[in-house]
């Protein structure tokens, strides 16, 4: 070839190669794309207009708006990247339902789906995406605006697909997986939802959307004027009459003459009233058994202690369990069957604080020490674990601080422990026995919190108080009354402070406890005494104490949303979360706490905002711990199960390894967010 020929030939070449580099740079800046359809039961919705909205921490942002075909099916482009801060989302206003027998446009139509800042190529806009969307963000949806912090944004995108197959519209991995669809009833309450919805989409009745609308009106008396704002209606205040909604799916879907069931669009549905529209979720993993306290990471992400190991024969008298980490949709991040394991993690306890640097602290019976990982569940501590020269007896609680201390109890030999700034090294046995105070006031000390005057408090298990003293000075104490077996303890933002009376404050209480104090002085085990006591009487309490420690006007509170409460959270409103751990169901209790304007109108201090008996479903057992997530998600503690297989001196074989609970159960979208990590009382995000 001539030199010419070659000249013009790499021209030609590289001219190509600029334009194909272009070309291809274009591309990779192009828009992408999303495919999806909005349907009603199935069927396609015609006309309906899809908008793109971005959530911020601000208000959202109109991304980009379409129609639907004939067929229900669109197409659109998301311009730029979605970028963490953001979490898009897909509303369809408006349009006919292929399956409406009415001529026209549905102007009481409105689905939505939530697909986060990795939206998948095509999706689903369908009554089924709308309820999974909405129970999820009900903390931070109003309308069609998704608004709220990062994490508590992603989070809530997290757990959509728990719930509902965005690509298909269908059901989701977690709700139709064996923990969940035969445990529980909430694929019964999420199908009957999306049935309500749909009975309006489609008009199934002339006055479909009207019955739904006034049934779905929620205790601030504003009546929904779409399915988007009737769904929000009900999942942020589920409680609130409940067999109002239910009653529809009798008049919108009749059972056929001659048939067996409804021809409802979404099975399974419900054959009578819940207490209560909330879809819990059960999950487990991680070496997660029998696990005793909660505390929520920088991330979202979930640490415990287990009492037990998975498999073992486990007992009362044989704790072994290792430490366990969830990611905030319930996936194990610990690994499976053992969970994180090593610096001296033997047989968890309600005791696990995760400290400023993401460090999560978990003091432990079976090893009588503390054990610290760090984020990564690599062991921070000596291999045999914090133990003082085998000093230490059975641990409790243990919390970090504001100020970067860290302190811990000892249940067994009445001790209190601090590491200064959190230095594993610099730890201290403050006091033990019942010589000195604090530790003279303290009988068997089982949680601690720290108030907003740096003043610690202190329950007793084998007590009917609490003791105070300040950080500074802990010889300083002082001795509060409660209730009998004080366990769990929360402090709101004024310094008021919560505490759960396992036994409450009557005569039979009085009685468990002095057989306690028996068994407790004589070397006997008194937590069988505690528990079967509780299973027996269900007369628990709760103590409110104001800052300075005499009693809130209404104190204790009790009832039979209070059976036997064990653990007790502030969310980010200042109401309060208690767990009950009673057999064989133990259902979760929302109380209106001292800031009333963040109750329901009419409801007082210590009323209790859930059901009569409390949210119950979600497959869960004995609790302990109840925890308030990032997205305002609440997470409750599955920590017993058979508790005769606990303590029975051969238990039933087939039952042996029953005596640990199962995994956690989470409420979505219940509460009001709760920044992580706590460290000091509960905090708005």
């Amino acid at each position: 070839m001539s030199g010419k020929f070659v000249k013009i030939a790499a021209a030609v070449l590289c001219s190509w190669l600029i334009a194909a580099g272009a070309a291809s740079a274009q591309d990779r800046s192009s828009p992408n794309q999303i495919e999806g359809s909005v349907l009603s039961g199935g069927s396609p919705i015609t006309g309906s207009a899809v908008t793109l909205w971005a959530a911020t921490p601000e208000a959202p942002e109109n991304l980009a708006e379409t129609k639907t075909g004939d067929d229900g099916r669109f197409t659109m482009s998301i311009p730029g990247a979605p970028g963490a801060e953001r979490s898009l989302y897909l509303i369809a206003n408006g349009g006919r339902a292929a399956s409406d027998s009415a001529s026209g446009d549905n102007p009481a139509t409105a689905l939505i789906s939530v697909i986060g800042n990795a939206p998948p190529a095509s999706v689903v806009i369908n009554e089924m995406t709308t309820v999974a969307s909405v129970w999820t963000h009900a903390q931070f949806i109003d309308g069609t605006a998704i608004k709220g912090h990062a994490l508590g944004l992603k989070i809530a995108a997290g757990n959509v697909p728990n719930f509902v197959d965005l690509g298909s519209g269908g059901w989701g991995e977690a709700i139709q997986g064996p923990l969940n669809a035969g445990q529980t009833p909430t694929m019964a309450n999420f199908a009957t939802l999306a049935d309500l919805f749909a009975a309006c989409v489609t008009r199934a009745t002339d006055d479909a959307c009207t019955k739904l609308f006034a049934a779905a009106t929620g205790p601030d008396n504003k009546a929904p004027t779409d399915t988007l704002t009737a769904a929000q209606s009900i999942a942020k205040a589920p409680w609130y009459k409940p067999e109002r909604l239910f009653a529809l799916i009798d008049q919108f879907y009749p059972v056929p003459e001659g048939k067996n069931l409804r021809a409802v669009p979404y099975m399974p549905y419900l054959n009578f009233s819940p207490s209560a529209w909330v879809l819990p979720l059960k999950f487990t993993g991680g070496g997660l058994r029998a696990g005793g306290k909660g505390m929520f990471d920088s991330e979202g992400n979930l640490w415990s202690g287990s009492n037990f190991t998975v498999g073992w024969q486990a007992q009362e008298s044989l704790w072994q369990g290792n430490a366990a980490k969830l990611a905030p949709n319930g996936r194990a991040l610990s690994p499976i069957t053992t969970g994180f394991t090593g610096g001296g993690m033997e047989g968890g306890t309600f005791g696990v604080a995760v400290d400023a640097h993401d460090n999560a602290w978990l003091t432990n019976y079976g090893g009588m020490s503390i054990a610290v990982f760090d984020k990564n569940g690599k062991p921070l501590s000596p291999p045999d674990g914090i133990t003082f020269d085998g000093r230490l007896g059975q641990m409790q609680g243990i919390i970090a601080t504001p100020s970067g201390d860290i302190w811990a109890l000892g249940i067994s030999e009445n001790q209190l422990v601090h590491f200064p700034k959190g230095d594993l090294n610099a730890g201290e046995i403050v006091c033990e026995g019942e010589e000195v105070e604090p530790c003279k006031s303290l009988l068997g000390p089982f949680f601690l919190g720290i108030d907003p005057q740096d003043r610690i408090w202190v329950t007793n298990g084998i007590g009917d108080h609490v003791t105070r003293f300040p950080a500074s000075d802990p010889s300083k104490a002082e001795r509060f009354k409660t209730g009998w077996s004080g366990a769990g303890l929360a402090i709101d933002g004024q310094g008021n402070v919560w505490v759960t009376n396992r036994l409450g404050n009557s005569a039979s209480g009085a009685i468990t406890m002095g057989e306690m104090v028996v068994a407790y002085e004589t070397g006997l085990n008194p937590e069988a005494i505690m528990v079967r006591s509780m299973s027996k009487h269900r007369n628990g309490s709760i103590s409110l104490l104001r800052p300075d420690g005499t009693a809130f006007p209404g104190s204790p509170f009790s009832g039979k949303h209070l059976p036997g409460p064990w653990a007790a959270a502030v969310d980010g409103n200042g109401n309060v979360w208690i767990s009950n751990f009673v057999y064989p169901t133990s259902p979760i209790t929302q109380l209106c706490g001292v800031r009333t304007e963040n109750c329901p109108p009419g409801f007082k201090t210590g009323d209790p905002i859930s059901p009569p008996g409390g949210y119950v479903g979600g497959g869960m057992q004995m609790l302990t711990d109840i925890s308030i997530s990032p997205a305002g998600d609440v997470w409750t503690m599955n920590n017993w199960e058979e508790f005769e297989s606990c303590f029975a001196e051969t238990p039933d074989e087939a039952l042996s390894t029953r005596c640990g609970g199962q995994g956690v159960t989470i409420f979505f979208g219940l509460a009001k967010p709760v920044a992580a990590p706590q460290i000091g009382p509960a905090r708005a995000p």
